[in-house]
């Protein structure tokens, strides 16, 4: 009598090992990093409001120079980034990679246009004369709105480095982890300034 062998499935490994949340180590180290992110804005803005409320003495005070029309279309543009972002995700997750480096180029041009708007209303502030040194509620402004905008600089960098493995073919399907990653840190930035952008611009004492 011949016996069966019956060979055990090989687990895919594509995805990276997982945790015991069922989330990958990759996935996971994400979440914590953005958990401390969470605890840095929240400083960062806690100390701005605490500043906003005391005399200036020297040079305006931010509230007077805002550009709130302007500063609305910067936002209304990040804030679609996220909606590319997800089309991207969901682009390489059905395997049509040509659409989803459309997308990742997108987002990734969506959140310089944002980066650029907001270096020209940093210029504009200076020719106002609020400078990072004017006094302490201009330094904790333009630390905080700063701060975020060198976060979104660095999520281009990283749309931009996936859209180059695409294009090398080093991003299969098997790996649209990567791209979901990516895109939580994507749609944190982006949750961040809806809030920066509320409590800083939008709600004065």
């Amino acid at each position: 009598m011949t016996d069966t062998i019956v060979h055990a499935p090989i687990p895919d490994q594509s995805e990276g090992h997982h945790t015991s949340t069922g989330l990958s180590n990759e996935k996971l180290a994400m979440w914590a990093f953005l958990g401390s992110e969470c605890l840095l804005f929240g400083g960062l803005i806690s100390v701005f409001l605490i500043y906003r409320n005391k005399p200036v003495g020297v040079g305006p005070k931010v509230s007077q120079i805002y550009d709130i029309p302007f500063t609305s279309v910067s936002s209304f543009v990040l804030l679609m980034s996220s909606l590319t972002m997800v089309l991207a995700l969901a682009g390489i997750q059905r395997g049509d990679h040509r659409r989803a480096r459309i997308w990742i180029l997108t987002t990734a041009a969506l959140g310089a246009t944002f980066v650029a708007g907001q270096v020209y209303e940093f210029t504009s502030f200076v020719r106002e004369g609020l400078g990072y040194t004017t006094n302490l509620q201009s330094s904790a402004f333009y630390t905080l709105t700063g701060f975020h905008g060198v976060h979104v600089t660095i999520g281009i960098i990283m749309l931009l480095s996936l859209y180059t493995l695409s294009l090398r073919g080093n991003l299969p399907t098997e790996k649209a982890e990567t791209v979901e990653i990516v895109g939580l840190y994507w749609h944190f930035v982006d949750v961040v300034w809806i809030l920066i952008f509320t409590v800083v611009y939008l709600i004065h004492p």
